[in-house]
């Protein structure tokens, strides 16, 4: 680094901004906490990229050069997200001193966050608006221009009148949510995405268990396999009451969970 090199962690955030705003791809360290004797205090920052140290610092030393390690290990992969470490200083970095530290590692510029909603309806509107305050690309499919021109300007909208036509354009690593406007129109989609090669990694359908069985009996018939046949349905985490805002939440959470549990699995 040059004397010019930002240092501060408010410098270190700013020169984190102007990278993610260029499109390259970089981690975010942050020591979260320090406790005991460690070489830099509670909210150190420094940043990495393919190049090297970008900013800042945590410290130095072997702690900063394994955690270089664990940020180009996070670099090396396609996706964004978060991974939490929690090393013992002389166990797990083998330094003398014997504190402890935890670090949130943050890696931005990933492959887009790809999510794409079968159907606009009251749960899309509300799903949608917590969506585009996250970092994904949303995109939803629907037959009715009106409920399509309902959505924040930020969603990409498609109209089909076969909304289920949309599904070859999907990658593997779309995550996909079905909430058309019943049963009837759930059913081609889901046929289309469960006959795809390979799987998505997340499928969620709205409604309940009772729903889900008759789903599952109504894509047998189909001519699905029946281990193809894998969604999460009722779709949200079991949290809140029905009403479509809350709903959503549970759906965004989820969503989240999952995302970060497929990031720790590619480290």
């Amino acid at each position: 680094m040059t004397d010019r090199t930002p240092r501060t962690p408010g410098e270190v955030l700013q020169r984190c901004a102007q990278l993610v705003a260029a499109g390259e791809r970089c981690v975010l360290v942050t020591l979260a906490e320090a406790t005991g004797s460690t070489p830099a205090d509670t909210g150190a920052k420094m940043l990495v990229t393919v190049d090297g140290l970008e900013a800042g610092t945590v410290g130095g030393g072997r702690v900063e050069a394994k955690a270089m390690e664990q940020a180009r290990e996070m670099l090396a992969t396609e996706s964004a997200g978060c991974h939490w470490v929690d090393w013992n200083l002389k166990a797990d970095v083998g330094m003398t001193c014997g504190g402890r530290v935890k670090m949130l590692f943050e890696c931005f510029g990933g492959s887009a966050w790809d999510i794409v909603v079968f159907g606009a309806g009251h749960v899309a509107q509300a799903l949608t608006q917590l969506l585009v305050t996250l970092p994904c690309q949303v995109t939803c499919v629907d037959s009715r221009s009106e409920w399509l021109a309902k959505l924040p300007p930020q969603v990409e909208t498609v109209e089909l009148a076969k909304p289920a036509d949309y599904v070859d354009t999907l990658s593997s690593r779309t995550y996909v949510l079905c909430m058309t406007q019943g049963h009837r129109s759930d059913v081609p989609v889901l046929e289309r995405l469960l006959a795809r090669e390979g799987t998505f990694p997340f499928l969620g359908v709205i409604g309940s268990k009772a729903k889900a069985a008759v789903l599952k009996k109504d894509l047998l018939e189909a001519g699905i396999p029946s281990e193809r046949i894998e969604f999460h349905c009722p779709v949200g985490l079991p949290i809140g009451t029905n009403h479509p805002s809350e709903i959503a939440v549970s759906i965004a959470a989820q969503l989240l969970e999952v995302r970060d549990a497929v990031t720790r699995e590619s480290l």
